[in-house]
């Protein structure tokens, strides 16, 4: 969020954050693994496949789906990872936050849009659905407790913080 700024389109700092939770930087910076394109690469062998945005309705389009007949409208994730070995798709939504704001209640959809992306993913193709924020340090604030326990402990998504391991996605 924009210091001062009004709106989500002004948010600069979100965008940062963004960039420091960036797939291809951190895996391309561990040795064992290797970008190419939108696939992450360990030892030679395909283990992983990045979809950002619109990328994700191109792979669904490509595999026969039309999103239009499922649900009523697209859902952009930040990011979204395929895991072969799993047959899982890790949704991550990355927030970051500087002062009270919107984000806050936003965090309370996540029951929501894993619904769709279930939809989206489960029914038609067959993959299980991982919905994940990924928070910055401002949501570790005891006034984060109760929505924090909700996202892990009554709905079936999850939450990280700054970062997301390797070993989270189970590759």
């Amino acid at each position: 969020m924009k210091k001062g700024g009004i709106g989500g389109y002004l948010t600069k700092t979100g965008l940062r954050f963004e960039k420091i939770v960036d797939f291809n930087k951190d895996f391309g910076k561990k040795d064992e693994f290797i970008i190419e394109g939108n696939k992450i690469i360990k030892n030679s062998i395909p283990v992983a496949e990045l979809f950002s945005k619109n990328d994700l309705y191109i792979f669904l389009r490509d595999e026969g789906v039309n999103y239009k007949e499922i649900v009523s409208k697209k859902l952009l994730p930040d990011i979204a990872v395929l895991v072969y070995k799993t047959n899982t798709f890790f949704i991550f939504e990355i927030k970051y936050q500087e002062v009270a704001g919107s984000t806050d209640e936003k965090l309370q959809t996540c029951h929501f849009k894993i619904s769709q992306y279930k939809k989206l993913l489960e029914k038609p193709l067959g993959y299980k659905v991982k919905y994940v924020y990924v928070l910055n340090d401002w949501f570790k604030e005891p006034r984060y407790s109760d929505v924090l326990e909700y996202i892990r402990g009554i709905v079936d998504c999850d939450y990280l913080f700054n970062k997301v391991p390797s070993s989270y996605i189970g590759i």
